[in-house]
């Protein structure tokens, strides 16, 4: 059985040292790369030519992200915004430009040298309206009611206890404010050989919930109106790639996953009328 504390060494470890091969001006080819010449479809031709253009290259260098929250949130001018696992920093960048000087898009990180990659990207950004913070998505250094918009790109499913991660997402959002991110969700069965592998949850694999189960959770928070939607569907030839790194038998697994893992951007609300103790 693999800890809450096991997935969150192993995690900061991977992260650590994708940070470094960024700073030593290698890209990283995502979460479920093998470190070889062929990028993993989950985390590749995520973001447009437009939004490539707004962030330094070392933020995009260093995405390992799943989808693209950001352009899915419909964020507006003046609001304020949490990235849950924000990495180099490319979903705050383009955050904090939708939302403009007047708002504010904060980053939550526990990896130091994403934090340090994150922050000198701001700084090349010249943007004024961000802050990179040093923590875990169980706990967010944040108070409540403090955000109007909480996003995060295939981080959720690395945390062992998503459940606490819902709920605080929940605490430090405001009455309304909306909850989107894009995340690897399982629809139907996993493989026992798939759970088993801790290295599988820097795959942005073996954490990932079921469709149902993400909903369940979400409501158990106290969200409402949720919305899954899925952006990719990841077949046999997809898998083969990072099942063949995790050492695992390609064809005995590979035939079992076909289909069932699907990126989605996962959409709830705060109800407006939330105060007390419902606000988590």
């Amino acid at each position: 059985m693999t800890s809450e504390n096991d997935v969150r060494v192993v995690v900061r470890e991977k992260y650590g040292q994708a940070a470094l091969r960024v700073k030593a001006g290698a890209s990283n080819c995502g979460c479920g790369s093998a470190g070889g010449d062929a990028c993993d479809p989950i985390t590749s031709n995520l973001y447009d030519a437009g939004q490539s253009g707004e962030v330094p290259e070392a933020a995009m260098a260093a995405s390992l992200g799943c989808g693209n929250p950001t352009a899915l949130a419909e964020l507006k001018a003046g609001e304020t915004v949490l990235d849950l696992g924000s990495g180099g920093g490319i979903d705050v960048l383009l955050s904090a430009r939708r939302v403009g000087p007047t708002g504010k898009a904060y980053g939550l990180d526990m990896t130091d040298e994403m934090l340090a990659l994150a922050e000198e990207n701001r700084v090349k950004s010249g943007l004024t309206n961000v802050e990179f913070l040093k923590g875990e998505i169980e706990n967010i250094p944040l108070p409540r009611n403090a955000v109007d918009v909480v996003i995060s790109n295939c981080v959720i499913n690395l945390s062992g206890d998503k459940d606490r991660v819902l709920r605080e997402a929940f605490r430090v959002l405001k009455p309304g404010g909306r909850f989107a991110v894009s995340d690897v969700v399982v629809r139907g069965e996993v493989p026992a050989a798939i759970k088993k592998s801790v290295e599988m949850w820097v795959g942005c694999v073996a954490g990932a919930l079921q469709d149902s189960e993400y909903r369940d959770k979400l409501a158990a928070a106290g969200f409402q109106d949720i919305e899954l939607e899925v952006t990719r569907v990841y077949g046999v030839e997809d898998a083969r790639a990072f099942l063949v790194a995790q050492g695992l038998d390609v064809d005995a697994v590979a035939r079992d996953i076909d289909g069932k893992f699907v990126s989605a951007f996962v959409r709830a609300v705060k109800p407006t009328g939330c105060c007390g103790s419902c606000c988590g």
